[in-house]
């Protein structure tokens, strides 16, 4: 049955190389039974046409229902679809990256999660899509239902305070709000990441403190004091921790943070505004590399997410590094020949571009490293700066985050806007105070802000 096995897998694979690689141990096996040369024959030239379609009637009508389905609500119904399509994927963080692509790709921006507007699941939100709160590190199900329920009977959360004040016990622990805080779901509260992070043990322990004083019935000593609320600072329990005003953490360690409780990164990519260089520079997304032949020599490009260093045996230093896209990850080795040359430029959060062998001797590809390049990345377009915006994201927030952003790369460059409403396209030439510096990082920020779609391929 094993070896019978194998040929059934030969025959799904529909390569004629790997079929004709299981005709000896079949032969071979049909002779132990008394076949003859004539009969196995007969046998095996059924079985190669076959293995060009391999399918019943049934099974291919059935397959091309889901299809007619799935294509009809990708087209009308594109943010539930993908919601449910990253539900559905959201334990296997390199598919789901291929499927954040995917929405980038389609304009439909995948917001961060958010303890006042988030479910378990990923949820369409208009045209957008909401990240689901179990797909946080460290949260669970039983976690997410405390948040979800009590925001259903108390009300929304104001601020951090708030929210501690309302959710139930078990979703006051150290491990799970410093998860929450990581992952960007109390920045719509206003609140530094940063600055939650270094009150949030002493403020699970204070609240948790009371919460056990409440289920005893020992009602805070300022329990009256709820509608001094506003003036006094203190909660209805009579706790308020102070949240200090300090700078949040740079880009880059937000976004590590990020990646580290969702398995990657959502709110903004290291490489946005890059990505049309690296495209250019390379053979394909890393996505790709499970389809691609064994043994080809490719080169990929994105950012080092991880790099480990070792010693062999003989004493000779090599490494594996993890090269990430906005697709996926692929594990990369640099045995001690391309480490020499390579390892100044093996630093965590680098861009940098890899050539190399593909190795798809398991299951999951790797590739052998040949050598490693730096791509150029100060290379902007010319012209002025074209920036999409669809009229109903046209709102007061969004418009004064978006002169934040321009304000920050001051330059010479104009920026023309575009609002985008049905079939009517209206272009408004910026006041010259809001002229910027085409870079990357500028790029970035506005994919940011506004969704990948936002500015023309190629930028």
């Amino acid at each position: 049955l094993g070896q019978a096995d194998l040929l059934r897998r030969a025959m799904g694979k529909k390569k004629k190389e790997v079929l004709d690689a299981e005709y000896v141990p079949f032969s071979d096996g049909m002779k132990a039974h008394g076949y003859s040369p004539a009969a196995i024959k007969a046998l095996w030239d059924v079985l190669v046409p076959f293995s060009d379609y391999a399918f019943n009637k049934a099974h291919t009508a059935a397959y091309g229902l889901i299809s007619y389905w799935t294509a009809y609500l990708k087209q009308h119904y594109a943010a539930e679809y993908m919601a449910a399509l990253l539900t559905s994927v959201k334990d296997d963080k390199d598919k789901m990256a291929i499927y954040l692509n995917e929405c980038r790709r389609m304009k439909i921006q995948v917001l961060p999660p958010d303890v006042n507007e988030s479910h378990a699941d990923f949820t369409p939100v208009g045209t957008d899509i909401r990240f689901g709160l179990t797909a946080i590190r460290n949260v669970g199900s039983n976690v997410v239902d405390g948040v979800v329920s009590a925001r259903e009977e108390k009300g929304r959360y104001t601020d951090f305070n708030d929210f501690m004040e309302k959710v139930p016990a078990l979703v006051c622990n150290k491990r799970v709000v410093e998860s929450l805080i990581k992952a960007g779901a109390f920045d719509e509260m206003k609140h530094r990441r940063r600055a939650l992070v270094v009150i949030h043990e002493s403020a699970v322990d204070q609240y948790v403190d009371i919460k056990k004083n409440e289920a005893i019935g020992q009602d805070s000593l300022f329990a009256d004091m709820g509608s001094m609320d506003d003036a006094s600072g203190f909660g209805v329990f009579g706790a308020s921790v102070a949240i200090p005003d300090i700078d949040d953490w740079d880009k880059m360690t937000l976004l590590g943070h990020e990646r580290e409780m969702l398995g990657l990164y959502v709110s903004d990519h290291p490489l946005f505004g890059v990505e049309h260089l690296i495209a250019s520079a390379t053979d394909m997304p890393v996505s790709q590399l499970a389809e691609t032949d064994d043994g080809r020599t490719v080169v990929v490009g994105g950012i080092l997410s991880a790099v480990t260093r070792k010693m062999t045996k003989q004493g000779n230093p090599w490494a594996m590094v993890m090269l990430e896209d906005l697709e996926g990850a692929v594990e990369v080795m640099f045995f001690p020949q391309s480490y020499v040359a390579a390892s100044v430029h093996l630093v965590e959060d680098a861009v940098v571009l890899i050539k190399g062998r593909v190795d798809r001797r398991d299951d999951i590809p790797k590739l052998i490293a040949n050598e490693v390049t730096v791509p150029d990345l100060s290379v902007g377009p010319r012209g002025p700066v074209v920036v999409s915006l669809p009229t109903p994201r046209c709102t007061p927030p969004v418009v004064e985050r978006f002169k934040e952003v321009l304000s920050a790369h001051p330059g010479t460059t104009e920026v023309h806007l575009q609002l985008v409403g049905g079939d009517k396209t209206t272009m408004v030439r910026l006041d010259e105070k809001l002229r910027v510096r085409a870079t990357p990082a500028l790029f970035a920020d506005l994919k940011a802000l506004l969704g990948t779609g936002c500015l023309p391929t190629g930028a």
